[in-house]
């Protein structure tokens, strides 16, 4: 069976990566954001604390398969806080929900083993298919 990932999630944490200049990267704080603009969209919100540990698992995956890395001194790094690689960029712009027809890479990534395994990602956002508005 495959891994799934929750994408609106990764997504949310990825958003924040490109905003965390000069600010610690929170991921906690995100999902707890996350878990109250689901809420406000009635739509159904699960453990908030297993979210918080969630997201502050997918920053650590995130960080480890090369999708972000620390952010430099000079574009407002400060040891906590991230920028997106080029990988985490094909990333968000595969799973960006403001993106019209994001559904169909979506769902390519869901049907994969570990949609998030580095060599797996790169083999699958290399496809004409992954591309946002692809169908």
């Amino acid at each position: 069976m495959a891994d799934t990932y929750d994408w609106d999630l990764i997504e949310r944490l990825l958003h924040e990566v490109q905003n965390s200049a000069g600010k610690p990267f929170a991921p906690r704080k995100y999902a707890e954001e996350h878990a109250a603009a689901r809420a406000a969209a009635g739509q159904g919100t699960g453990d908030l604390d297993a979210l918080k540990m969630q997201a502050a698992d997918l920053e650590a995956l995130l960080l480890k398969r090369g999708f972000i890395e620390s952010r430099p001194e000079e574009e407002g790094g400060n040891g906590e806080n991230f920028i997106l690689t080029p990988r985490g960029s094909s990333l968000l712009a595969m799973i960006d929900s403001s993106i019209p027809g994001n559904a169909p890479p979506r769902q390519l990534l869901d049907e994969q083993g570990d949609a998030l395994d580095p060599e797996t990602f790169d083999r699958v956002s290399s496809k004409p298919q992954a591309a946002p508005g692809a169908i």
